[in-house]
């Protein structure tokens, strides 16, 4: 049985989907690929059905509108928990992550590590292609972060990840509110506060060359106010 699953969220992507599911399957690592799509209109759906007959080991979950990056996860870590999966991976779909370091998550976490986080800068800076004012503003969100909330990761926004299933088995996602890039710091935020440990390992973040970027000034705000919303909600002691 295979004990590993790969969630990607997709949302007008039918220039990078195929791409990205092709060189999963080509990895030495036995995975199964979920895609949750929110109805792309530009048929990344379609794409992902063609490759099914194919792809044997490729799921397509099809939302019925733009319903937001958390909720797609959760829909995924859901359908994940339902089928047993041992460990469980969030990954993008415009191959800004390099399929080849699934291995990598997947490998530490075997090693006793409840969540495996692909980060940009626990080594450095290791982003590719980024005009300098969003590297600026992503490196300086996660400093914020940090100083903010007191997670010990230096990249708590990443959203290349793999979790032990027991990590989200003990989540409430009904509780889990934020969408976006705070998705990620929120998940971050419950799981080190739930005592399960975290560790970070480099990975090189490239650009997208396809496709149109999903950042928003809404999704900047809504981090910048759920920092504090975290940490508030943990000290009154009403996180979970």
């Amino acid at each position: 049985m295979v004990n590993s699953l790969v969630i990607i969220p997709t949302y007008n992507e039918r220039k990078n989907v195929a791409t990205v599911i092709k060189k999963l399957n080509s990895l030495n690592t036995d995975v199964d690929i979920l895609v949750v799509d929110d109805n792309s209109p530009d048929g990344t759906a379609e794409i992902v059905k063609g490759l099914q007959k194919e792809c044997k080991n490729l799921t397509l979950l099809k939302r019925s509108g733009k319903l937001g990056l958390g909720t797609a996860y959760i829909k995924g870590f859901d359908w994940a928990l339902e089928r047993r999966y041992q460990y469980i991976l969030e990954m993008d779909a415009d191959l800004s992550h390099n399929p080849d370091d699934v291995p990598r998550l997947i490998k530490e976490c075997k090693k006793g590590y409840d969540l495996v986080i692909g980060s940009r800068y626990c080594d450095g800076v290791n982003v590719i292609n980024w005009p300098i004012k969003r590297l600026l503003l992503s490196y300086s969100a996660n400093k914020y972060t940090r100083i903010v909330t007191g997670l010990p990761i230096k990249d708590a926004t990443a959203g290349f990840k793999c979790f032990n299933r027991k990590v989200l088995e003990n989540i409430n996602f009904n509780r889990v509110k934020s969408s976006g890039y705070s998705f990620q710091i929120e998940m971050n935020f419950r799981v080190w506060k739930k005592g399960y440990s975290l560790k970070e390992i480099p990975i090189v973040f490239e650009e997208r060359s396809e496709g149109k970027s999903k950042m928003s000034k809404d999704i900047v705000f809504e981090a910048v106010f759920m920092v504090w919303k975290l940490k508030i909600l943990s000290f009154l002691g009403l996180l979970y």
